[in-house]
């Protein structure tokens, strides 16, 4: 997994939307540090910082070192709220960890080795089904990302959980089916194309099937014989 990351925070003396707004007009977000069986901190980090953060792509899958107070708290990004025009953060969640806490995330796949798949090479395509995995994974063994080889792999082949091998300290937080994350299917050239054939060779009306138009004008001329 990636290195921690290191956030500088200040603790907030007042709650509510008035000093919220307020920390907003400052640059700052208001965010709040929870779990571990402590009592809820709330906090403010700099906003230009947390966009940074948020800009490397695995904040939300991260470790992160909140400093506050004079010590490191250690957490995990939990959620994280944006303003819908400006698509400004306004507010952050952190999940306090103990060494040993495992905890639910998201983990991204990556799909390696797609040059030696035979189906991929006549054409067939590599349908993803799920882009990233739930994963209970322990907090200081949470993977960037999952990489599945799609050596072999032909096409009408399926790729399931069972057949990928996790890292140590992860399991899938899925346990009641074998689900698919990925297949490998026909070109979608040679499946238009079946659907063109299939349309042409179309059924064609049932005796006494009418036109609406026609039925129309049945119904008007049989409420004009009444």
């Amino acid at each position: 997994m990636s290195d921690a990351l290191t956030l500088p925070a200040e603790t907030r003396e007042q709650a509510g939307k008035g000093a919220s707004r307020a920390l907003r007009r400052e640059g700052r977000v208001p965010a709040v540090i929870y779990g571990g069986k402590e009592e809820p901190t709330p906090i403010h980090v700099e906003a230009k910082e947390l966009a940074r953060q948020l800009g490397t792509g695995h904040f939300m899958n991260s470790i992160v070192m909140i400093e506050v107070g004079g010590k490191s708290v250690r957490v995990l990004p939990k959620d994280v709220a944006f303003h819908p025009v400006s698509d400004r953060a306004i507010h952050a969640d952190f999940l306090r960890l103990s060494k040993d806490a495992k905890i639910e995330v998201n983990i991204p796949v990556n799909f390696v080795n797609q040059e030696e798949s035979p189906g991929l090479k006549k054409g067939g395509v590599l349908n993803v089904v799920r882009h990233d995995l739930e994963l209970v994974c322990e907090s200081d063994k949470i993977p960037d990302e999952i990489e599945i080889d799609v050596t072999g792999l032909e096409v009408g082949d399926s790729i399931h959980i069972s057949t990928v091998t996790l890292p140590a300290g992860s399991e899938s937080a899925i346990t009641d089916r074998d689900f698919t994350i990925a297949t490998i299917v026909a070109p979608s050239a040679l499946k238009s194309q079946d659907d063109e054939e299939e349309g042409e060779e179309g059924e064609a009306p049932e005796a006494g099937d009418v036109p609406a138009s026609e039925q129309s004008d049945d119904a008007e001329e049989g409420g004009k014989s009444e």
